[in-house]
């Protein structure tokens, strides 16, 4: 009877965890404007990627440019106000003190009867008036100055609103629809006008069974955990990434812990909102017997194979079956390296049957 065979072989088996898994972007923001004013300018196409600091939108500048100059024009006014305030100060102090100079000439004089009493404390009205003065314009002096500083800061407020008058992506990713078009009017925080998704690096969301996540936290704090997934519309092509979140709790209506794994996707393979398979590694087994999954039939009494004696007839081997990945099965009792077991050829099986060995496609078709 013509089969098929695979040799048992001993070899490294990951431990793997597969499920489904959902991509999310690692930021998301929606690009609003910081002014009011005219919608002048859109400088990006929907849905193509954006730098971070590239330029987006343009607000009419126009009112700003004027508020700069408002204020710009009032430092200088109040700069100007200081200048005369300090030179009318000057010659305040200047009197003051030919006043107070004059009040103790008239004092002495006073005193030998040299001078008449009115004529003294005319001398020292004088000079209290013109310390008072010189007191009034200091006051004034310091009122200006902390009008100045008030302009500056508005001059620094005006420049900042000028500066919102263009819009920067805050951060490198793709844009989605253009929400609101040049030529509207924009408010202050209003509506969105684009979303940015940064897709590099990017998540992806997936969920374990909770009897995991006492290995799941004990590797990972050695060293971090590998994640792979791939697309279902091309489970061939797979990208690699790392784990980066474990939640800290566990639903208790489905008993599973929420994962997140973190992937530098700069081929873009990965899409926000995009269903993938996902595959978390934990640990491997060293030296375990590996046969082809099609080799395991099951029977009444379990799994089993046939496995090929030395003299080409077949015998029945009940084994224990462990873990599956991909197409390949661990066999944890029943067979070991070196054996050799049938993968294609079956229904026409017995125990003690002989066989000759062909290649699997000939297998079907009857060749003796």
């Amino acid at each position: 009877m013509p089969v098929s065979v695979a040799k048992v072989v001993q070899q490294a088996v990951p431990t793997e965890l597969r499920v489904i898994g959902t991509v999310e972007a690692s930021a998301i923001v929606q690009i609003k404007s910081q002014i009011a004013g005219e919608l002048t300018a859109v400088a990006f196409t929907e849905g193509q990627n954006v730098n971070k600091g590239e330029l987006l939108f343009r607000i009419d500048s126009r009112p700003y440019e004027d508020a700069v100059q408002q204020a710009e024009a009032a430092v200088e006014r109040d700069k100007a106000q200081i200048a005369q305030a300090e030179a009318t100060l000057a010659r305040d102090t200047a009197q003051a003190k030919y006043a107070e100079t004059d009040a103790s000439l008239q004092s002495e004089l006073s005193k030998g009867g040299l001078t008449s009493k009115s004529q003294f404390d005319q001398s020292k009205t004088n000079a209290d008036v013109a310390q008072a003065s010189a007191k009034a314009t200091q006051a004034t002096i310091e009122s200006a100055r902390a009008a100045l500083r008030a302009d500056q800061v508005a001059i620094e407020t005006a420049k900042l609103n000028l500066s919102y008058c263009e819009i920067r992506a805050p951060l490198s990713g793709r844009t989605g629809n253009l929400l609101v078009h040049a030529g509207n009017l924009v408010k202050v925080n209003d509506v969105p006008l684009v979303v940015i998704h940064q897709v590099s690096p990017i998540f992806v969301d997936f969920s374990v069974p909770e009897q995991h996540l006492g290995a799941i936290r004990r590797l990972n704090a050695s060293h971090k955990l590998t994640v792979r997934v791939s697309s279902q519309d091309d489970p061939g092509h797979t990208a690699s990434g790392v784990l980066s979140v474990i939640d800290n709790t566990v639903d208790a209506a489905t008993g599973t812990i929420h994962l997140k794994a973190t992937f530098e996707n700069s081929d873009g393979m990965l899409w926000p909102g995009q269903f993938v398979t996902a595959v978390l590694t934990l640990d491997t087994i060293q030296n375990a017997s590996v046969v082809p999954a099609v080799a395991v039939q099951t029977g009444q009494q379990g799994p089993y194979v046939f496995a090929l004696k030395a003299n080409n007839t077949v015998e029945i081997r009940p084994v224990t079956v462990g873990r599956t990945f991909g197409d390949k099965v661990v066999i944890e009792k029943g067979v070991g390296a070196g054996d050799t077991v049938v993968t294609d050829g079956f229904l026409v099986l017995f125990p003690g049957a002989t066989v000759r060995v062909v290649d699997a496609s000939k297998v079907g078709a009857g060749a003796l």
